[in-house]
């Protein structure tokens, strides 16, 4: 005697004669990763934005250049802790007189942050504000520096 047997309705063919399919369980994977890594980072406020960023390697440094329009100096923090380089801050409405009839750009706080892959001399870190781009310069430590050797 058979016995009836359910299967899983599924728009794609099966890519598998053993009913095992890579992507779907690729697919789960997947979910469950970005589901963990929401949950274990620090939620941003519901106004908060992200800032557009370029990290850049030199042989002795690592360049950040955060882009910050409408962002004065004083309303910018940058902290460094280890190798984690962390610039937050806030973008304030500006007092308008008319009507606004369309807002694209974001106001609020913002948040950017970057684990640099070596270690970097904390005491000689610079930032410098010009022009809307923060810019940050962060020494490599003495230990990590690349050296260059001859091949004879």
């Amino acid at each position: 005697m058979t016995l009836p047997v359910r299967r899983e309705q599924s728009s794609d063919l099966d890519r598998s004669s053993f009913g095992w399919d890579p992507f779907v369980e690729l697919s789960r994977v997947n979910q469950r990763l970005s589901d963990l890594l929401e949950r274990s980072w620090l939620p941003l406020p519901e106004d908060a934005f992200v800032p557009p960023a370029d990290v850049e390697e030199t042989d002795d440094a690592y360049l950040v250049e955060v882009e910050l329009p409408g962002v004065e100096r004083e309303d910018v923090e940058v902290e460094v802790l280890g190798r984690r380089l962390s610039v937050h801050g806030e973008r304030k409405e500006r007092e308008r007189v008319g009507i606004l009839r369309r807002k694209t750009r974001k106001v609020g706080e913002f948040h950017y942050e970057v684990t640099l892959p070596a270690d970097l001399s904390e005491n000689d870190i610079e930032a410098s504000f010009a022009d809307g781009v923060l810019t940050v310069k962060a020494p490599k430590a003495e230990g990590v520096k690349a050296k260059k050797i001859k091949v004879v």
